[in-house]
């Protein structure tokens, strides 16, 4: 889909990319990741030519990108941002429609598509459609920018530090928000972040950067258990990494197929670490859960996951 080709680009005498390699297959959400400075952002600007390249080639769907004419390659590609930048004097509904009226797309169809992506975010679209951006919460607001980033059905959906401004409760919301929606869509997605539990969240693929090279390529289970460097190791959590890949893996992963046991339970969606956490607070050697219908799906130990437990105590 997206593939950089021994890339560089400087900015007098700094080199913020440096001979830079990088395939994003189709459907992947990658996260670019790195330290202020490590050329993350300048990365990402390349593949819709907001940004420049000095040397080697950026392949689009097999096509060098400067085969293509600016405005073309752009409306092929979303792009959202952390400070939104919907346009304050039109509605919800023209916003997002913006796209699709330059390609030329029949009212119709755009009342369609901005319907659909309402509801894909959770926005009723009676509701929403007909609203103003100051009349939307910060939350509802960078939900509409995604939206719009998506209404073209572009190939490629470019995110530039999206949640970076959010209060944590509804970043944390719009996380699951993007995820759910990557799954349901297939779109290919590449997100720069800082926030290293954000990559390991929402990306199948991270790629870490250090002054303008590629450090480490690799899925978050990969990133965590097998760092290539210190560096590596310790931008993805040092003496945390442990409880990090906790939150890779799912309590139903792991669940014994018993029959239910007197006390609380979880859904077995959660994450080990949230299990971890809940069986702390309740001083429990393990817990029941439940499956996606709310039916119990078996029973999770804490001795499954730490080696010999105690199970002499049960939540209650």
């Amino acid at each position: 889909m997206v593939e950089f080709q021994n890339i560089s680009k400087s900015y007098g005498a700094v080199r913020a990319i440096d001979a830079l390699n990088l395939n994003i297959a189709r459907g992947e959400f990658v996260a670019l990741i790195g330290a202020s400075g490590s050329g993350k952002s300048t990365l990402l600007k390349m593949i819709n030519r907001m940004e420049s390249h000095d040397s080697g080639r950026i392949l689009f769907d097999g096509e060098e990108i400067y085969n293509f004419k600016a405005r073309e390659l752009r409306l092929r590609m979303g792009y959202a941002i952390q400070s939104v930048g919907l346009f304050p004097h039109w509605t919800v509904a023209r916003n997002i429609g913006v796209v699709p009226q330059m390609l030329g797309w029949r009212q119709e169809k755009i009342h369609a598509r901005v319907t659909t992506l309402l509801q894909l975010f959770d926005l009723d679209p009676e509701t929403y459609r007909r609203r103003f951006p100051h009349e939307l919460s910060g939350g509802q607001q960078q939900r509409v920018g995604v939206a719009r980033a998506l209404a073209a059905d572009p190939d490629v959906l470019l995110m530039d530090e999206p949640f970076g401004a959010l209060d944590p409760l509804i970043r944390a919301s719009l996380q699951q928000e993007i995820k759910r929606v990557h799954r349901a869509s297939g779109k290919t997605i590449v997100m720069v972040t800082h926030d290293i539990d954000e990559a390991l969240l929402l990306a199948t693929k991270i790629v870490l950067l250090d002054h303008g090279r590629i450090v480490q390529v690799g899925t978050p289970l990969q990133l965590l258990a097998a760092p290539a460097s210190a560096l590596v190791a310790d931008f993805v959590g040092g003496s945390d990494a442990g409880l990090k890949l906790l939150s890779l893996q799912t309590a139903a992963g792991l669940a014994r197929p018993e029959a239910r046991r007197e006390g609380a339970s979880l859904p077995g969606s959660v994450s080990l670490r949230e299990a971890v956490s809940f069986m702390a607070a309740h001083h429990a050697a393990w817990v029941n859960l439940t499956d996606e219908t709310g039916a119990h799906g078996g029973v999770l130990h804490a001795a499954d996951m730490f080696g010999r437990g105690d199970e002499r105590h049960a939540p209650g």
